[in-house]
């Protein structure tokens, strides 16, 4: 007999959909140790009041669970924070059921407290929830604090407690079913289906938030696992598909493991993916494995093309490797996306245009470019700007008062460029259709993807597959139209 119900609440609302892969996760684990399990998908809903009313009106779960993936859009261009919007449901949520309210997702666990106190809430979850968050509602149920729960950040007094996470090992939780969440609209209007084949990094990169989040330590899938989760996808009609892992090929090896069994199962010529990689190790080996695995489309976090900047931001490759990992992915036509990330300490305007020259020499088929470096708690960046004099400070732009906890955006701009960086980008990229800029004067070379009329109409009309693959698709098309004209 289930021990009671709990509500999962979706408060992603960006469009074109982007299924929460963690909680479809988390409801595996919840069925699994006897909990019922409803799930409130904002993401879904048309009013967003109107689906809470209407959620809670006949419903008293024991705790009402909340993801933040979010906490802003991450763009030093727009410097929008959804946290307002967390707060703003928070409160909805709160007039219609006194059912206790836990905090969590990736953006919540970088600065767990000071969310909590901004939305009003007693309990969250830092990092992996899987394990913590049936045995927090066992606590809550029991009337006890969740003092043993690990990742737990509860309320005490005027203070908040927090319980060191214990990351659970994969291989032990039931990933694979994907029963949650409605998979299959999401398919329809998102484009594809995101899987994990690992969690963790264990990268150096100076700006990075996801070893914070995810640990340092990578925790592998056993390949068959993956591999029953996609072929449980398929069987749902869903046929394209994204990695959520930080980096496919980090490890090389588990990479090789993952697409070797994909083919032995016979998936490769069923499905078509995409992997977020690293340039760096990608090798021929990798390539053919993946492609005969259904690897369509590769996006690499390159970040820089200049040597100097990429030691700054604590990359471990260089702009030679970049120039291999093109030949590599042509010589196995592989549609491949470098991402930039421009603006750093010590970056210049000769930086820069070092950069764009390398792009156009490499000529990837998009470039995704990001101007200034948004600060995360328990970075080497974070440390940088708490370390900085306030005469240095006047290299920070977004919530600089009052924002200690960097919940709110705060981002650095070399200061020989400062906030015309981007008009500086945008000069040096000129009309190169290849180039993805935030707030793009075309929809198809937007890189802030949320609210994309053009991408959410392409997915209505049967496109599938990655944003950037898709919008650099429509924009191919629209050239050649243009040239047959």
């Amino acid at each position: 007999m289930p021990r009671g119900s709990v509500t999962l609440v979706n408060t992603n609302d960006m469009k074109p959909l982007v299924a929460p892969l963690a909680l479809d996760y988390l409801g595996a684990c919840l069925v699994e140790a006897g909990w019922r399990v409803e799930v409130l998908d904002l993401a879904l809903a048309d009013d967003v009041g109107d689906a809470v009313a209407r959620h809670f009106a006949d419903r008293n779960p024991v705790a009402v669970a909340v993801t933040v993936r979010n906490t802003d859009d991450c763009y030093f261009a727009s410097q929008r924070s959804c946290l307002p919007g967390v707060r703003d449901l928070v409160k909805q949520i709160k007039g219609h059921t006194d059912a206790p309210l836990i905090l969590g997702g990736c953006g919540f666990s970088l600065m767990p407290e000071a969310i909590m106190t901004y939305c009003d809430v007693p309990y969250g979850i830092q990092g992996d929830g899987e394990v913590a968050l049936p045995r927090m509602l066992e606590a809550i149920a029991a009337g006890d604090a969740p003092d043993r729960v690990p990742g737990a950040v509860y309320r005490r007094g005027d203070g908040f407690v927090r319980v060191s996470p214990e990351p659970p090992p994969l291989e032990e939780l039931p990933l694979a079913r994907r029963d949650t969440i409605d998979n299959e609209r999401y398919f329809r209007e998102g484009g594809m289906a995101g899987f994990e084949t690992k969690r963790g990094c264990n990268r150096m990169c100076t700006y990075c938030a996801d070893p914070v989040i995810k640990g340092r330590q990578l925790r592998l899938r056993p390949p068959a696992s993956v591999a029953d989760e996609v072929a449980m996808l398929l069987r749902k009609g869903i046929t394209h598909f994204h990695t959520c892992d930080s980096e496919f090929n980090v490890s090389y090896e588990h990479a090789l493991a993952v697409c070797q069994e994909l083919v032995s199962r016979g998936l490769g010529p069923k499905i078509r993916w995409y992997a977020y990689a690293t340039p760096k190790p990608f090798t021929d080996e990798l390539a053919n494995l993946m492609k005969r695995a259904g690897c369509v489309g590769i996006n690499f976090g390159v970040d820089h093309g200049s040597e100097r900047m990429l030691r700054v931001l604590g990359r471990d490759f260089g702009p030679d490797d970049l120039r291999q990992t093109a030949r590599i992915c042509r010589r196995h036509d592989i549609v491949f996306m470098y991402d930039l990330l421009l603006g750093a300490p010590g970056e210049t305007r000769e930086t820069v245009a070092e950069t764009i020259e390398l792009m156009r020499e490499v000529a990837p088929a998009r470039v995704g470019v990001a101007a200034g470096v948004r600060i995360y708690p328990g970075t080497r960046m974070a440390r940088m700007i708490e370390e900085m004099t306030p005469v240095a400070r006047w290299a920070l732009y977004g919530v600089i008062r009052d924002n200690d906890s960097f919940a709110f955006p705060l981002f650095y701009v070399a200061p020989t460029l400062g906030p015309g960086i981007y008009n500086h980008i945008a000069r040096l990229v000129g009309d190169d259709e290849r180039f993805f800029l935030p707030g793009g004067r075309k929809a198809e070379r937007d890189y802030d993807y949320s609210d994309n009329e053009l991408l959410v109409q392409a997915i209505k009309d049967g496109e599938r597959g990655a944003f950037w693959d898709i919008l650099r698709r429509l924009a191919e098309a629209g050239e050649r139209v243009e040239g047959e004209a």
